[in-house]
């Protein structure tokens, strides 16, 4: 019987890390189930992109990994009993695992507002951004018979500024408003905040600052204060969740619901599990938990990855960098900010804006998207075996010998 590894979600960290997986480590040894609710791969870096009226077409998860010996599962996750090793879907259907590895991943935080999840939009699935593209489509042909439609971006941080830029430069018929809670851009550095204002009046976005949303209508937005906003689409962005599966199958977790681990993205509740991107709780090289990111899952999904290939073939674990040295904000096609920051997590005085900072923004999402459509390229051909084979009685002696064993730990950098 093989050592099974399932991996639970197929956005950016849980292909990184099987496609690793599966090219480090041999086949007569290991099978590798991604389990993922849709068939195709998202690239969420793009959805406030496709929202706003890019045609962005979804790449299918059965030709990413084709060649690879990957088994895809395309199913919802309803739950996860790591006592007994298995994963529930919907249908009703089980699966079982020696190793899993949490990738499902967040979503829009719709619940601590009244009236978020029953009247705004967010695009942190694709449904919901094509749900709030096709609202902007309304918009626009109304726009054209008489005055155009006000959008309300509520929040300030990356996905609240990338979207209100893109709607705003995509549609210029409708009057778009960014609602920040704080000063607008105030992780920025003075000169980023000045870049990031200009873009904004260029793109006629509206910017109120210092305001506080208290309950979402159909058509307006009730804030602090008394003050009442007309919106015919409201954008949720201000932050993101993770779901309560992780938390309800007994994993440790933080109060969000993130899975706390250890420096190898190993859950310390339970050995055999290992958490990667948005769904982790890790601890950076600075000391201080990672944001949520694209970069984030890169660098977790390789620690993870390195940790269950030393683990499984008795090698020595690689530990890799957990750092978090950028942010990056696209403001419509043409025009970004790269702002660099130090280990504290705070604004280095100088950015890159303009063009210069779109195209390395452009870059890196061409860069992602091609490297997760080919998850295995470029990677050792050498499979590694496995410390203990599977014994003529099905019993699998890496199971015992491989997620739970110690090894010694090499720091790359």
């Amino acid at each position: 019987m093989k050592h099974r590894i399932v991996v639970l979600g197929a956005g950016y960290a849980g292909v990184y890390v099987a496609g690793n997986l599966a090219r480090r480590l041999s086949p007569a040894d290991i099978e590798i189930v991604v389990v993922n609710a849709v068939p195709d791969f998202v690239e969420r870096l793009r959805l406030h992109q496709l929202a706003a009226g890019r045609d962005i077409e979804p790449q299918r998860l059965a030709d990413v990994f084709a060649g690879t010996r990957i088994r895809l599962r395309v199913a919802r996750v309803v739950a996860v009993d790591p006592e007994r090793r298995v994963v529930a879907v919907a249908d009703g259907g089980e699966l079982g695992y020696d190793t899993l590895v949490y990738a499902l991943g967040s979503h829009g935080d719709v619940e601590g507002v009244p009236g978020v999840a029953e009247h705004a939009f967010d695009v942190a699935a694709r449904p919901s951004a094509l749900r709030l593209r096709e609202r902007l489509d309304s918009l626009d042909s109304l726009g054209r018979l008489s005055e155009g439609g006000s959008v309300l971006v509520v929040g300030d941080g990356l996905t609240g500024i990338e979207t209100a830029t893109e709607i705003a430069e995509s549609r210029p018929g409708l009057a778009v408003t960014l609602i920040a809670r704080g000063e607008l851009g105030a992780r920025l550095s003075p000169g980023a905040r000045v870049h990031l204002r200009r873009a904004c009046d260029r793109l006629g976005v509206t910017v109120l600052e210092h305001t506080s949303v208290e309950a979402v209508e159909a058509t307006r937005v009730l804030c602090a204060g008394g003050t009442v906003l007309v919106s015919d689409a409201t954008v949720w962005t201000a932050g993101f969740a993770v779901g309560p599966i992780a938390a309800a199958g007994g994993l440790e977790v933080t109060r969000d619901g993130r899975i706390v681990v250890d420096r190898t993205m190993r859950s310390v509740s339970h050995p055999n599990v290992y958490a990667v991107g948005d769904s982790v709780y890790a601890i950076g090289d600075n000391g201080r938990p990672l944001p949520m990111s694209c970069a984030s899952a890169g660098y977790t999904g390789g620690q993870a990855m390195h940790a269950i290939v030393g683990r499984l073939t008795g090698r020595t674990i690689v530990r890799t960098r957990l750092v978090h040295t950028y942010n990056h904000i696209s403001l419509g096609r043409r025009d970004g900010i790269l702002q660099m920051v130090d280990d504290r997590g705070h604004a280095k005085p100088k950015h890159v804006g303009g063009r210069k900072a779109a195209r390395v923004k452009a870059g890196i999402l061409t860069m992602s998207l091609w490297a997760n459509s080919h998850p295995t390229f470029g990677l050792p051909k050498r499979k590694r075996r496995l410390a203990a084979a599977p014994d003529a009685s099905g019993e699998n002696g890496a199971r015992a010998a491989g997620p739970g064993a110690e090894g010694s730990v090499r720091t790359v950098t």
